[in-house]
């Protein structure tokens, strides 16, 4: 990120009273930052140099040091254009607010969709949304692909950015998808652990990792809790998915690769296994699905003010009701 004249820079000598502290916690403790969140962004963004270099997080100061800080503005960027949007707000106080979004809606801007993404309806629905440093993506701490429904929690502020954010670092978060995939498992329940990385020639797909014997894995490792709940006659059955990471495409490759994809999900073999199945009006109405059949239907945390549990639930969508059929 480029520095502009309207932004604030600092400089400070560090005195070396502390052990080496990493930068990243000595900038959270300074006023003008007061988060680690906050820290973390402008280190990622490259407005931290120390000795003017860029450094990771984790460096340790040492006495002499000179940090150079660049804040940038946090007026709203004006890339991000409100969306007047009907939200389907399930829970939401100064704090949090939790959505149930729809499939089709993007989380955040990207290329191709600049404009009508869940954070653009979430500045015109949130007056009290902190915006950071100029950034696309205000408040989200985890995303769910365009094409899945379901539960979602945005902070509001920093501090609840940073709670929200250290709970998913953690694995505390509760999240549970449901998915109706093809084929009749035999199991009933299965935990599927991985190493996932973006796709070796396919760059828009990731895929699990092939590790050599004595080899260390290159991808992240992705932990899956599957439970059949439901086997159907016409050949396709309702999976509840439970995260205990949560990488990019988990579920979708998981269980595809599994030998279960997930219906309706083109990039991972969804579409294609419909010519197998017997009713040519389930095959026609996977083939015209504008979505694929995931759904994130239940979703946990503590609440980073009032340490309460909070736990919310979203019933499965009616528009994939159709597939959940014997006939």
């Amino acid at each position: 990120m480029k520095p502009s004249s309207d932004d604030l820079t600092i400089s400070i000598t560090f005195d070396g009273q502390d052990s080496e502290p990493r930068i990243d916690k000595y900038l959270a403790s300074l006023d003008q930052i007061n988060s680690r969140n906050k820290a973390l962004q402008l280190i990622k963004l490259g407005l931290v140099l120390v000795d003017s270099k860029p450094v990771k997080a984790s460096y340790k100061l040492q006495a002499g040091d000179q940090i150079c800080i660049t804040l940038p503005k946090t007026e709203p960027s004006s890339a991000l254009i409100p969306l007047d949007l009907e939200l389907n707000v399930a829970y939401e106080d100064s704090d949090v607010i939790v959505i149930n979004k729809p499939a089709g809606l993007v989380v955040h801007p990207a290329v191709g969709h600049e404009n009508d993404t869940l954070v653009n309806a979430l500045i015109h629905h949130c007056k009290d949304l902190a915006m950071g440093f100029n950034e696309n993506r205000p408040g989200i701490v985890h995303r769910i692909d365009k094409g899945t429904s379901g539960l979602l929690v945005v902070a509001k502020n920093d501090v609840a950015h940073e709670h929200l954010s250290l709970q998913f670092k953690n694995k505390t978060i509760h999240r549970i998808y449901n998915a109706i995939v093809f084929g009749q498992p035999k199991f009933s329940n299965k935990t599927i652990t991985t190493h996932l990385r973006r796709h070796p020639h396919l760059r828009k797909k990731y895929a699990s990792e092939d590790i050599l014997p004595g080899a260390l894995p290159k991808g992240k490792l992705a932990t899956t809790h599957v439970r059949v709940l439901k086997n159907y006659s016409n050949g396709l059955s309702l999976i509840e998915c439970q995260l205990e990471t949560g990488r990019t495409h988990q579920i979708r490759v998981h269980l595809s690769e599994a030998g279960y994809p997930i219906v309706g999900d083109d990039t991972y073999g969804g579409k294609s296994r419909a010519k197998g199945l017997k009713g040519v009006h389930l095959r026609k109405l996977i083939k015209e699905m504008p979505r694929f059949a995931l759904h994130a239907c239940e979703l946990g945390f503590v609440h980073p003010k009032t340490n309460k549990t909070l736990s919310f639930k979203a019933p499965f969508p009616s528009d994939l009701e159709n597939l959940k059929t014997d006939s």
